[in-house]
Formats: C-alpha cells, structure tokens, sequence
C-alpha cells in the first residue's frame, strides 16, 4: 500500500528535551507514545547545524556545500531536483507548512537582494511544493510566539492570533480536514518552536512556562558551561511541551479522518541548542549564539517514526544522521535513490541489512568557523579552518585541529583532549576517518595539521 507521509520537525531542539531520551519532566507524552508504537532512533545527529542549510539538504539529499547553500540567506538553486520533485512524481500531492528559509538571497545577516523573508514566496521559489502551502520564508521575521501572518499557495497574507505553534499547527489540521483521499499525501510541518526569537533574544513559550517548569533540571553540559540556559530553559521546555501538544493534536485528527494506520510520522529537529556555552574560544571566526558547533548539545536530536513498516516500539542505538531523512522517506513512497542522495534508507537500519556499516556520523559546521566533525561511539574529533570566516566561503583547503572528547570517560563534551599524546593513535585514526568522509562529501581531500597554538 502506498502510505501517506508526514514530516514533522521542529527547530534547535535537543534530544534530551523528550521524556523518551530522559527527560524527567512530563514534556512530550505524545512523542514518547509514538516511540512505544514506532522506532525511537537513540542517536541521531544533524548533519548541519544551521536552519538554512539543514532545510536546503532536507529538501535535496545532498550536502549544503554541493548546493551552495552552506550558510543562512542563500536560497534553495532551482535547477536542484527536490524531494517534493520526486514525491509529485510518485504520485503524491505535496502540503508545506510553517518555516521554509530558502527563498531569500545575499550577504550573512543584511538584508538580501532577493528577498522574500516577509513576503509570499513564489511557486517557483516553493522547492517543488504544488499544492497546500501555509508558510512564511523566514518565520521568526513574520511572528513571534504569540500571533503573526504566512502566506497560502495563492500568495495571499493569512495572519493568525494565539500561540504560534499552536496556529502553525492548525494550518496541518485545515490541510487534513480538506484532503480529498485522490492520492496518498506527504505535508512536511515546520515549526519554528523551539527556537529563540531573534528579535526579543528570549525562548518565548507558552504564557505560565515558567512556572510549570520552574523545577527544571539541567542537562549536565549546560549546568557546568553555565551560558544562559539557567534563565531560559523554562520557557524551552515550555515550548516543547506545546510542540508535543500539537504532535497529539495532529494524531487525533489524523485517527479521526480514518488515517492514522495509512500514514507514517517522522519527528525530527534541525539541530539542539548549546544554549550560549560552545564556540566562546579563539577559533571562533564568524558568529554563533545556540548552535553552530559540532558538539552532542547542538547536533544531538530527537528522531522517532512511527507508522507502516517502523512499528513495534523498537529502540536503536547505531548512530545515524538525519541527512539520511530524504532518502528515507522517498523509500516510503516506493522510489529508490541508491547514490543519488546521500545517507542511508534508515528502515536498513532498523532491520540491520548492511552488517558491514560503519557505526559514524560527520557534520559541516558553517558561520561560526568551517567546520567538520567526525562522530563515533567513542569519540567526538572536529577541526576547523584557521583564519577563514565560517560565513564567507563553505569549504577549506587546510583545517586544523578543532577538539576531541573521549565519549566513555566524557560523555558531555567537557574535556578537549585533542593535544594530549595518549590520543594520538585515536586522532590519527579520526582524522582519516573524517577525511574519507570530506572526500565523500566535497570531492576534494584537504590537509588536517596539528592544533594551531
């Protein structure tokens, strides 16, 4: 049978935000039931740790640095084949919903040439959507967490009152209230919750955050690196928790129109947040405020799918990236992408098809510095190009040694080991490790030498 697919993701929210990766607060019920009922992947990363490039490699299957868009305020080439492409193909009708950032053009944090950050972008801007679109290019610039405005398929303003994931979500629910069951569907949903609101440089959630969560607990890297998380994360985890609201909102409709054992949700991030406590060092070239860094509290993310072939409350504990999502939902829909796209179709995972898979994951770091980052079971190795600015150009010829944590001894990401000698045997292997990978992915091998003193 041909399913119906749903993406839902959510903006810079970390793993251990959801009570099914330890959350000890009631945060997601929802999400934590659909991993009883699904897969709950226990590792999964982000590939990119920036809104635009992520979404551009969401859309595409490839990395950010093969479709230019390797840092924020580039849009999404037209001549790329998207995933809605392909789905359109397949027979689906297409539906977008909420954040889209692909639309607009020019210099890292000007105002661009091509601008469609808050107004309706055109079809041919839309990566191939066709049908329902209920979106606004760049969210937080049209809204903030209570009230704002998208544009629908037609170009035409819709503003909305109330808490904004909440409405975002309501636009989910108009689409499945007039789905007219011609063909199977696939809506990606992109809510903005829960990242900071740029303009207000606050986590803005639901009005009494503070007070339900206000017997929070830290999550061990940002109690001891301090940043501001103490001061906002009531009002994240309120956000989350209305997230989950949403995700239980849009199961109920979903079970009312006699979907729900036809469609299979995906839920996802972009990437977490480090919450102001990474990227304070001297390699810092570019800028950052919660998530352009390669550690576990920016790329660690939720990832559960629940729905035909990913039943049976299963748990899996290989790590694997989220780059691997489009492929994995065009395998949904019948169509295989071998080497089109990069990543794997993570139902092979979870049947554990390839024994010879390499248990790793690899990350492009861009604005905060050029980044790369090999992830394993053991450690955590990242390098970075000296004297380039991260927001200037997308790759580098020479890198340098960035850190390196050993994850048995550190799992939070505390301790940079990469000068001392008893890991040099592993850095040399780390360092091979992510240089097959940057070969992989850019088609170039670049010189890693030694951390610059």
């Amino acid at each position: 049978m041909a399913y119906n697919i749903i993406f839902y993701f959510s903006d810079q929210q970390r793993w251990d935000t959801c009570g099914c990766y330890g959350q000890p607060l009631d945060v997601t019920p929802n999400l934590d039931r659909l991993a009883k009922e699904g897969v709950k992947f226990d590792n999964a990363f982000s590939p990119q740790p920036v809104c635009g490039p992520c979404r551009a490699l969401f859309q595409t299957g490839k990395y950010p640095t093969e479709t230019g868009c390797f840092r924020n305020n580039i849009m999404l080439p037209r001549d790329v084949k998207t995933l809605a492409n392909y789905m359109e193909e397949a027979g689906y009708e297409t539906a977008y919903v909420g954040k889209w950032h692909l639309a607009s053009d020019g210099e890292l944090e000007k105002t661009p040439v091509i601008d469609h950050t808050v107004t309706a972008v055109p079809l041919e801007y839309r990566g191939g959507y066709t049908g329902f679109w209920r979106a606004a290019d760049v969210l937080e610039f049209t809204s903030h967490g209570y009230d704002g405005f998208v544009f629908d398929e037609n170009n035409q303003r819709i503003d909305f009152k109330g808490y904004r994931a909440d409405c975002i979500n309501d636009f989910a629910l108009e689409y499945l209230d007039q789905y007219q069951w011609e063909k199977p569907f696939f809506m990606t949903v992109s809510q903005i919750e829960p990242h900071h609101q740029n303009d207000h440089n606050h986590y803005e959630g639901p009005e009494g955050s503070k007070e339900k969560y206000a017997n929070f607990v830290l999550p061990h890297d940002l109690e001891v690196l301090k940043g501001n998380a103490a001061a906002e994360y009531p009002d994240y985890l309120g956000q989350c928790a209305s997230l989950d609201e949403n995700l239980g909102r849009l199961v109920d409709k979903l079970k009312e129109k006699g979907l729900y054992e036809s469609t299979i949700i995906i839920y996802a991030s972009d990437h977490g947040s480090h919450f102001k406590t990474r990227n304070t060092d001297s390699h810092l070239n570019g800028y950052d405020d919660y998530k352009r860094s390669g550690h576990d509290g920016a790329l660690h993310v939720p990832l559960v799918i629940a729905g035909g072939p990913f039943r049976g409350g299963k748990e899996v504990r290989e790590l694997v990236s989220t780059e691997s999502l489009p492929k994995t939902i065009l395998a949904m829909a019948g169509v295989d992408m071998q080497d089109a796209m990069i990543g794997e179709n993570l139902l092979d995972v979870v049947e554990k098809k390839n024994p010879q898979r390499e248990n790793q994951v690899f990350a492009q770091i861009s604005e905060s510095r050029i980044g790369r980052v090999v992830r394993t079971e053991d450690y955590l190795y990242g390098v970075y190009a000296p004297g380039i600015n991260g927001g200037e150009q997308g790759a580098a010829e020479i890198y340098a040694d960035d850190y390196l944590y050993d994850l048995k001894k550190d799992p939070w990401q505390l301790e940079n080991v990469v000068s001392d000698p008893a890991y040099q045997k592993a850095k040399e292997d780390l360092r091979s490790r992510l240089l097959d990978w940057i070969a992989r992915a850019e088609g170039s091998r670049p010189e890693i030498v030694n951390e610059k003193k």
